[in-house]
């Protein structure tokens, strides 16, 4: 299995999140994860970051912000230039789909849950 670089936009140290479970999932499958989240803590042995750090080789950025709360990351999530961003699901945002488009990086509507447990992450 491929190692795929992953920053979690949105992560948060509550067990009955999607987000805290996709943290756990992605370690446990081996990749690495850059958590991005508004209260600092620690998950699955990943320190949550509270302020947007510098990204370089990302392959995935992976959404659980709702589309009000992403627009304060556009910027950001484009000059990361990762190879895709899944909007898991109430993450949905035609307009940052487009920015997307316009800088050659993949919009993926998914659940990032569903992907690495049917192996299609």
């Amino acid at each position: 299995m491929k190692n795929k670089k992953t920053v979690v936009l949105g992560a948060t140290t509550k067990p009955e999140r999607y987000a805290f479970k996709a943290i756990e999932m992605l370690v446990d499958k081996g990749h690495s994860v850059l958590a991005i989240g508004q209260n600092a803590g620690e998950v699955a042995g990943i320190k949550i970051k509270t302020k947007a750090i510098p990204l370089s080789n990302i392959d995935t950025i992976t959404l659980y912000l709702n589309p009000a709360r992403q627009r304060d990351y556009y910027n950001y999530i484009v000059e990361a230039k990762p190879k895709r961003v899944i909007f898991n699901p109430g993450t949905e945002n035609p307009e940052l789909y487009q920015l997307l488009e316009l800088n050659n990086i993949k919009a993926e509507v998914a659940c990032t849950l569903v992907l690495l447990t049917t192996n299609r992450y």
